[in-house]
């Protein structure tokens, strides 16, 4: 039997390949085996970082937090401390958010959870 090398089916599948490698620099954007290579490994990249993204802003909430507490003369462990026993449940991402976009609040909760280590 022949061998197809002009068919339709190889023709879609390495044209699949080359539109996730557009914009990719050099050959790799435009040579089949180059861009499956390519395409491949920045498939699998994408897949970690999806997973990853969770942490690094969960890290950058604690910053955040961290930094706005130590204004405050608390240290972020003393700080989800304090909110943990007064029963303050609001997660970090809002947290963070409140230090940034109001201080005033952010400073009542600080207060609240300063009381709550006193007693």
């Amino acid at each position: 039997m022949s061998r197809a090398i002009d068919g339709t089916k190889r023709n879609n599948r390495r044209a699949k390949i080359l539109k996730l490698a557009k914009g990719f620099t050099g050959r790799r954007g435009t040579n089949f085996k180059a861009a499956r290579d390519a395409v491949t490994k920045a498939l699998s990249h994408a897949y970690d970082d999806r997973r990853n993204k969770k942490g690094d802003f969960r890290r950058l909430w604690i910053s955040r937090i961290n930094a706005a507490v130590r204004d405050e003369g608390l240290t972020y462990s003393r700080f989800i401390d304090g909110i943990t026993k007064a029963g303050i449940t609001l997660n970090r991402k809002a947290l963070s958010n409140l230090a940034i976009e109001d201080p005033a609040a952010f400073k009542a909760v600080v207060d609240v959870a300063k009381k709550a280590l006193k007693a």
